[in-house]
């Protein structure tokens, strides 16, 4: 990878840019925590050549959400079965909209 393809990506919010370590720095939370959402299944952080894990930004805002959650006192289990919720209706919204503005108005007659 040149200089290049990483400044490239610095705005790819998929880029798995984060450190174990410093994605639990940046969210204020452990690594362990991190761990856990994992085996939940909320995120699968990508892993380096050395098998370190690595997150994107994308990663770390769900991981900031279920953090919220769990904060509130939502078990983690749950607290990522919520976020997992909140984005499948986020994305259904999201197709529900664009379908709405593809379709065409009904015509005289129908």
């Amino acid at each position: 990878m040149t200089a290049d393809d990483s400044y490239s990506r610095i705005d790819d919010d998929d880029y798995p840019a984060y450190t174990m370590g410093r994605a639990a720095e940046m969210l204020g939370t452990t690594q362990g925590f991190l761990r856990a959402i994992g085996e939940a299944r909320l995120i699968t952080p990508l892993r380096s050549a050395g098998g370190h894990r690595r997150y994107s930004r994308y990663q770390l805002r769900i991981a900031a959400r279920a953090r919220e959650l769990v904060d509130q006192g939502t078990p983690v289990e749950a607290a990522c079965r919520i976020v997992i919720l909140e984005d499948q209706l986020q994305e259904a919204q999201r197709i529900n909209a664009e379908y709405r503005r593809n379709a065409s108005p009904p015509t005289e007659g129908d």
